[in-house]
């Protein structure tokens, strides 16, 4: 999992960490969901920024790379050995039955996925354009929803501490279209809703 929905250079990278989702609505609501505070968590991923976060919220964690598809290879946690799983933009991407199978080994009978996307509908999904996140992935017969998980959606934001901070990383990060866009801004800050989805070991959502 990236720390980040896109991929950008270091210093913009560094902008957008300190800009997304500066309320905490996403640990809120993983801690809510899992829970993760006091519980074996496996992070798929995660870059210094998620694992703080989830550490602050009380997990104990381990971090494994995202599962390889071609490679089949297994994540170092034994069978049954976490309270839950978070990803995060860059794996479950769509649903995989091999993935899934190696979530659902790692946890134990009770254990929980819990996968963040983008779900759209929101300033950041004009900027970004068409995508499955916005549209197939969050259908009741899409591969989340049909795959035993349930959806939360979450209304955060990236908040920037002026319009000008906004309007530079916009223009920076996304070229002339992000410029555009920042000419018609009038706060410091976007709007970006990201899906939750969640379910229990085995596809038993809750």
């Amino acid at each position: 999992m990236s720390d980040l929905p896109i991929v950008l250079d270091p210093p913009l990278a560094a902008t957008l960490s300190a800009a997304l989702d500066v309320e905490g609505k996403i640990v809120r609501a993983l801690d809510e969901l899992g829970p993760i505070g006091g519980r074996d968590v496996v992070l798929v991923g995660g870059g210094p920024d998620e694992e703080r976060r989830l550490v602050e919220a009380g997990g104990r964690l381990t971090v494994v790379e995202p599962f390889d598809r071609d490679r089949g290879e297994r994540w170092s946690p034994p069978d049954h050995s976490a309270d839950a799983i978070v990803a995060a933009w860059s794996a479950f991407r769509g649903v995989d039955t091999t993935e899934l199978a190696e979530a659902d080994r790692v946890l134990r009978p009770d254990g929980r996925l819990l996968v963040l996307h983008d779900y759209g509908r929101d300033d950041v999904s004009r900027l970004r354009g068409e995508r499955p996140e916005y549209s197939d992935w969050s259908r009741r017969d899409g591969p989340f929803l049909g795959a035993g998980f349930r959806i939360r959606v979450l209304h955060c934001f990236w908040s920037f501490e002026t319009l000008e901070m906004a309007r530079a990383f916009l223009a920076e990060a996304f070229g002339e279209s992000g410029r555009l866009f920042g000419v018609g801004l009038k706060r410091a800050r976007l709007s970006y809703n990201v899906a939750l989805y969640h379910r229990t070991r085995g596809g038993l959502a809750s």
